[in-house]
């Protein structure tokens, strides 16, 4: 099987084209291929596919072989694979996900994509949509006991389920130790993905996610756009937000009028190879 690595502010997946490969069994060739030891090396697999409703679909399965419904880095990158590998020479492209057709702009220089811009569309911020099992319908800087300390936590779908926590220094938080206790926590019935985010000022944000399924990840697209809804939300920021993790930094633009989140940032080949699977 032919695939393609590519990285978006290092949050890496393995590309497969399959306008080209047929594939049978998606989780089991995420979890193969997904193991940095024995694998290629990934946060997961992203494939590629036809569309009747967009330019082309794509269906991600995280490391450990759950399918995702969104990833906006990812998304990034799919829009320069199309783009570039001829699918669609379009610098607006519509890619088709589990969370609804997204909108792309595409960055051109020189026949390449330097960046990308998606329409992230509405964030959901009802309890019972994220979703979240909780009295109130919203969750906004609400008081949880996880591991005997009491955390602040605003809850927020992008596609996917968020749970952002704000912190003094987000370098100094055990990631490792909180970060699955917040996945599993039981009022979260899909488990979630947790952004521990500082804020640095009006327009400027630091975060370290962990994700559902993959553990810590050097970025997240849509934990970022998250991060952004609920700064603003909780009026620690502006609807304009540069977010820096630790792979690189995301422009998030909240918009008043549609309520639309926009976010946008680099997306890179790594390399092409074949695997048997």
């Amino acid at each position: 099987m032919n695939f393609t690595k590519m990285q978006g502010i290092g949050n890496d997946y393995i590309y497969i084209n399959c306008f080209q490969e047929k594939i049978g069994n998606p989780s089991e060739i995420a979890v193969k291929l997904s193991d940095r030891h024995f694998g290629v090396g990934s946060d997961g697999i992203i494939l590629i596919q036809p569309s009747l409703a967009a330019d082309c679909k794509m269906d991600m399965y995280n490391a450990d072989g759950s399918r995702g419904k969104m990833c906006g880095n990812g998304i990034r990158c799919v829009g320069k694979y199309v783009y570039e590998r001829g699918i669609a020479k379009k610098d607006i492209l519509t890619v088709e996900t589990l969370s609804g057709v997204k909108t792309l702009h595409l960055d051109l220089d020189g026949g390449q994509v330097s960046a990308v811009e998606v329409n992230m569309g509405k964030p959901v911020r009802k309890a019972s949509e994220v979703p979240v099992l909780f009295s109130k319908d919203r969750v906004l800087n609400e008081p949880v006991i996880v591991d005997g300390k009491e955390y602040r936590i605003t809850c927020v779908s992008m596609g996917n389920p968020h749970c952002i926590v704000f912190v003094d220094d987000v370098d100094s938080i055990k990631l490792e130790k909180i970060g699955p206790l917040f996945e599993h926590y039981p009022m979260f019935p899909d488990r979630v993905n947790t952004e521990f985010v500082q804020v640095l000022g009006k327009n400027e944000l630091k975060m370290r996610v962990w994700e559902r399924g993959s553990g810590e990840t050097l970025a997240c697209g849509t934990g970022a756009c998250a991060a952004a809804c609920a700064a603003a939300w909780n009026q620690f920021a502006e609807r304009q937000i540069k977010i820096h993790l630790k792979g690189g930094d995301l422009s998030i633009r909240w918009d008043g009028n549609s309520d639309e989140i926009f976010m946008k940032g680099p997306a890179k080949f790594v390399f092409d190879g074949t695997v048997e699977i």
